[in-house]
């Protein structure tokens, strides 16, 4: 099941989310500090601390996970103007949560270099 995480927690509904999407690999839901008008979250319902964590047995679900993030930005109507998809990795990479998760931004146009 799921780790002992904050997003662990969400999964278990131990803690209340703004869930705008779920199946029985991944749940969406809406970041509680977004930095666009639309900020979502995706995290993978299988405990994996941070993408460097994961295994090649997770290719399946990785894949999963990006093809459900195209759905949730098509329902969410970023599709037309675009949206950014991104996945902090370590401390250095900005995670502060040890559960893999990708966000997607938009909603606004994005600047780069991100940070």
């Amino acid at each position: 099941m799921s780790g002992d995480t904050l997003f662990g927690k969400i999964i278990r509904r131990e803690i209340p989310a703004n869930i705008v999407y779920e199946d029985d690999l991944c749940l969406a839901f809406t970041d509680i500090n977004p930095q666009a008008p639309t900020h979502i979250l995706v995290i993978p319902k299988k405990p994996i601390p941070s993408l460097s964590e994961a295994e090649a047995e997770d290719k399946e679900l990785l894949g999963h996970m990006l093809l459900t993030i195209k759905e949730i930005a098509q329902q969410s109507g970023l599709q037309e103007n675009g949206y950014r998809v991104v996945i902090n990795t370590g401390n250095d990479g900005g995670q502060t949560v040890f559960h893999l998760h990708m966000h997607i931004l938009g909603g606004r146009p994005l600047q780069w270099p991100p940070g």
